[in-house]
């Protein structure tokens, strides 16, 4: 392959792209070689603007990252890596824009066209809809610090597309709407049940100040139960559920027969354990568990229920570091409870803060989240964990054992808390950024832009997503058919 330098500029663009132990050639009567570690005896070069004689077997070495401005305004960085091929060089300039069995192009780096022979990818910047491709080449390779964007901002859009598979799951008219914003108080933190025979989500609270004398216990905290009766998309009612002591600082929560189980965190004096509450008024509670053989739970974080009627729930130690639970009796596991028998029994263990769980629709894999990350006492180191694991289910003399445990994904902005699976298999998770959406082999295929983060959220009817970041309630419409796993609806 020959180079030849139109200007001494170029010339100084082409050797900077040389790596460093790469020596210059030296003529010889016999093909030009490189030489790596030692140079040669004595180097000849005519000018600098004399040919560069290029051995093809070893082009495969050399990369160049085009110096490209941001015309599209976006901000994304989409610098695209060229590697060269010697068995392709000739045809090179032709098959740029091919995608088959190569990386996709970066659509800055192609020539003017109009929009009807543009490349996809190039059109999808310059349309009006919802959503916008991200280049996962340009971003895993040189975006360095990717801003948190606000999906109430022109550009970008709130859903990203990391994968075409994502567009899917979105449907032809993707939506992301603010519901109910109250600075009051952080009321949408957790649990997300949507209970579909009153069409009412249940979501509670983050800990908010109480000074009352029965709050002493919880560290002058208390957790609040919301719940929204739906009668259409945008009107509904918002209410308080009054609940009795037992469901002190109640957090993750699952559809369970005709109303929902609770994780009762506890407090100072009151146990943690599973709550049970009637999904209509009066809304009359039972406890399920409170102790694993004898021995206080930590406080249990998230739970779900299986079609056998079990009940699977994390145990992180986050009641204590925030004060209002003793000291730890049990490490931090993941449970497997029987109603039907009584049988309690650990199923995982080895987390740093194990958080949320949740099921395929087969229930052939487990999905556990691992927030340490984020510790009960707000430190925040990032070299701990904020990984969802995977499992497979194993089963052997009628019991389900979790095996093969394997790094499903790591959330690349925040930790990821709450997670749920669709009928398609597909993983979302509530991160730092909003949701981030997995397929099942641990490849991110998009986001939802969830300005402030999204710690949980819950799957509702036809597409119906709802995300609670804090003091907002997020409604997101997805494509009709994409729904939760276990929700049976």
């Amino acid at each position: 392959m020959l180079f030849k330098p139109a200007s001494l500029s170029d010339w100084n663009l082409f050797s900077s792209s040389l790596p460093r132990n790469l020596w210059r050639a030296e003529d010889t009567d016999q093909d030009h070689h490189y030489h790596y570690n030692h140079p040669p005896p004595k180097p000849r070069w005519r000018s600098r603007e004399s040919l560069i004689c290029l051995k093809l077997n070893m082009s495969h070495h050399l990369w160049h990252r085009p110096r490209t401005a941001d015309p599209d305004g976006t901000g994304l960085n989409t610098h695209k890596v060229s590697f060269s091929d010697s068995s392709k060089s000739s045809k090179r300039d032709s098959s740029r824009h091919s995608t088959t069995n190569s990386r996709p192009s970066s659509p800055r780096l192609l020539s003017p066209r109009g929009e009807k022979d543009r490349p996809r990818s190039q059109q999808l910047w310059s349309d009006n809809r919802a959503w916008q491709r991200v280049n996962r080449q340009s971003e895993a390779l040189w975006q360095e610090s990717p801003s948190l964007l606000s999906p109430s901002s022109p550009q970008p859009r709130p859903f990203l597309i990391y994968h075409d598979s994502f567009l899917n799951l979105l449907g032809p008219s993707p939506s992301l709407s603010l519901l109910i914003s109250d600075p009051r108080a952080p009321y949408f933190h957790e649990a997300g049940v949507f209970h579909a025979p009153t069409n009412t989500l249940f979501v509670t609270s983050n800990q908010i100040a109480d000074s009352s004398p029965d709050a002493v216990t919880t560290h002058n905290k208390t957790i609040v139960i919301t719940k929204v009766e739906f009668f259409s998309p945008t009107d509904f009612t918002r209410d308080k559920v009054r609940c009795p002591e037992r469901n002190y600082m109640a957090n993750g929560g699952t559809n369970y027969r005709d109303g929902l189980i609770l994780c009762a965190q506890g407090s100072l004096r009151e146990p943690s354990g599973l709550i049970y509450m009637e999904a209509k008024r009066p809304h009359k509670t039972t406890t399920l568990l409170n102790n694993y053989h004898g021995r206080p739970f930590n406080s249990p974080n998230d739970v779900v229920v299986l079609s056998d009627g079990s009940v699977w729930f994390t145990d992180p130690i986050y009641g204590y570091e925030q004060g209002f639970r003793p000291k730890p009796q049990l490490p931090q596991h993941v449970y497997r409870f029987d109603p039907s028998t009584g049988d309690i029994r650990v199923v995982a263990d080895g987390f740093g803060r194990p958080n949320g769980i949740c099921f395929s629709a087969d229930e052939d894999t487990c999905y556990i989240t691992d927030t340490d990350l984020i510790h009960g006492d707000g430190t925040k180191v990032p070299t701990r964990s904020a990984t969802v694991y995977a499992y497979s289910v194993y089963w052997t003399n009628d019991q389900p054992y979790l095996t093969n445990r394997r790094v499903f994904a790591y959330a690349d902005t925040g930790a990821p808390d709450g997670i749920k699976c669709d009928v398609y298999g597909n993983v979302y998770a509530g991160c730092g950024d909003g949701i981030n959406v997995w397929n099942s082999g641990g490849m991110l295929v998009g986001k939802i832009l969830i300005e402030g983060g999204c710690a949980n959220f819950c799957f509702g009817r036809n597409g119906e997503m709802w995300c609670f970041g804090e003091h907002k309630l997020w409604r997101v419409k997805l494509g009709d058919e994409t729904r939760g796993a276990m929700l049976g609806i």
